[in-house]
């Protein structure tokens, strides 16, 4: 008789000032659609979906928290026994940007290094969507590290996007990566309005689990490279029901 394997469960966390667009990015995730109308969360929402990797299926339960200050009680007890912090920013607001040394201290404190930490500057559909060659060739760097051969140009040495200058003062893709390395956590951009970089962001996610070491080097190898590699057709991967083929 054959033994059926536990499935793994990690408990993921958003984090973020009010409005930065966790619950759009968890929404864009899960049901690949995206509102228009704001709603503030209030409290703590709870979501879980299951993401089938090349070895194994894994339980994401996606805990989705307040951002205005008088639910700021609330979050450390769901910070405790998380697996992932992702804390959001808006690349639009600057504040709310400056807020995730914040952020990130306080899941230090609830958790030390026991957590993967994700920064994300979401909202990149309010940038000037062109890009030149070396700012593609960092967001390929961020998003696939274990590729070397992109022409890559240092962080320091690549022009700011233009941003919308009717927009709140807005921070540089160079900013967030600094802070990144600075905190020593991971980073990337999204947009959940135009679902850019959502599936990378969980498969990013997924290749750092907990257990991912666990695996013998050459299951580790191909797990990243056959995860973190862009599907052809990504949004025929998405299953309903709560499944996804990330």
């Amino acid at each position: 008789m054959a033994i059926v394997s536990p499935l793994a469960k990690y408990k993921l966390v958003f984090l973020g000032d009010q409005s930065v667009g966790k619950t759009s990015i968890i929404t864009r995730f899960m049901y690949d659609k995206f509102d228009n109308t704001y709603q503030a969360t209030i409290g703590i929402d709870f979501l879980s979906k299951t993401m089938y990797l090349e070895d194994r299926t894994v339980r994401l339960q996606l805990w989705d928290t307040a951002g205005q200050e008088r639910f700021r009680s609330l979050i450390p007890s769901y910070i405790r026994d998380s697996s992932v912090a992702v804390i959001v920013y808006d690349v639009a607001n600057r504040q709310s940007f400056l807020n995730t040394s914040k952020w990130i201290e306080e899941v230090r404190t609830e958790r030390g290094s026991d957590v993967i930490i994700v920064l994300v500057g979401n909202k990149t559909d309010l940038v000037d969507k062109s890009i030149d060659p070396a700012v593609l060739s960092f967001y390929l760097r961020i998003l696939y590290p274990s590729i070397q051969e992109y022409n890559y140009m240092p962080a320091s040495s690549v022009k700011e996007h233009s941003r919308d200058s009717g927009q709140h003062e807005q921070v540089s893709i160079e900013e967030g990566d600094a802070k990144s390395r600075d905190f020593s956590i991971m980073f990337i951009e999204t947009s959940a309005k135009g679902g850019f970089n959502i599936k990378p962001l969980f498969r990013k996610i997924a290749a750092a689990l907990p257990g991912m070491e666990t695996l013998s080097s050459t299951k580790q190898e191909d797990m990243v490279d056959v995860n973190l590699k862009p599907t052809v057709n990504s949004s025929q991967g998405e299953q309903q029901g709560g499944g996804c083929s990330c």
